[in-house]
């Protein structure tokens, strides 16, 4: 019986491991694979996303020479889909916003099969790296109005989820009446901090990036950004983390292109960035945390 058992015992450790090298796990799904003809992928991709893109995807090329990439379009994740809108060719959506994703799914431009959320991020409030003036600063704070603000405008993620945080302070007014996570964090053509502490005091911007610059500049006081864009840009120093239960959760969901004509290749790179341990170190490196940890 002893015998018997050894070789059951052995079997069951064989199938195990072949479960583990086929699948990377029998509980999740198997990885796909990367063809082998040459193909050129074309990235959609929020600006936050850029530095730690291109490591990315010089990585992924050095270990698949057969796939290159195109010069990668970084914007906001509404100007992404007005290019996809405008009949933009891409083959990878990523974007820093789930709502715009809903609307990139919505109106048909994703593989809605393929759509899986990659990454989280954190709102922080940021400001000159050598402001020795300012060392810690709360949403109360900024609610004193003692302080010039910069935020993305409505097309920026970043400047959504501000304002939804803005909003419980009584520093930003939706337009409908809504405050926090269930606020929508834009103007929509009315000037939404009129009245309130940081009337008159708030720069709005196109780009994460350019709020970043602002506040690096010594333009305004405090930015709000990801701390992503601490690491991309430097400039600029941590002086608050907002709270996540001010605002809707910030991630960023990727899902292959609907008319992509290399799907394969594009469904593998995304799987490949979730998956692969040079590719989680470079996320780690440049402020993001994968999505399933």
């Amino acid at each position: 019986m002893k015998k018997i058992s050894a070789v059951v015992l052995s079997l069951v450790v064989a199938l195990s491991l072949a479960c583990v090298a086929l699948l990377g796990g029998c509980s999740g799904k198997k990885a796909t694979e990367v063809p082998t003809e040459d193909v050129t992928l074309q990235i959609y991709a929020a600006n936050s996303l850029s530095k730690a893109m291109e490591e990315a995807q010089a990585l992924f090329t050095e270990q698949h020479p057969n796939v290159t990439f195109a010069d990668t379009q970084y914007k906001s994740s509404g100007e992404l889909n007005s290019m996809l809108e405008a009949g933009g060719q891409a083959d990878v959506l990523i974007s820093a916003s789930a709502g715009k994703m809903d609307d990139a799914e919505a109106a048909g431009y994703i593989d809605a099969a393929s759509r899986t959320t990659m990454f989280k991020n954190d709102l922080v409030m940021v400001t000159a790296a050598n402001n020795d003036a300012i060392a810690e600063v709360t949403l109360d704070d900024i609610a004193s109005g003692q302080y010039t603000v910069a935020v993305g405008d409505d097309s920026v993620p970043a400047g959504n989820y501000a304002n939804q945080s803005l909003s419980t302070v009584g520093c930003f007014v939706d337009p409908d009446g809504k405050t926090g996570s269930e606020s929508a964090g834009k103007a929509n053509g009315t000037d939404a901090y009129a009245g309130t502490p940081i009337d008159g005091k708030v720069v709005t911007d196109t780009s994460v990036g350019n709020v970043c610059k602002h506040a690096e500049s010594g333009d305004v006081d405090i930015a709000f950004v990801y701390t992503s864009d601490v690491y991309r840009f430097g400039g600029v120093k941590v002086v608050g983390t907002v709270a996540a239960d001010t605002h809707k959760d910030i991630v960023y969901p990727a899902a292959v292109i609907a008319n992509s004509a290399n799907s394969q290749a594009a469904q593998a790179f995304i799987d490949w960035c979730l998956t692969d341990e040079g590719a989680q170190e470079i996320w780690q490196k440049w402020g993001f945390e994968l999505a399933g940890e």
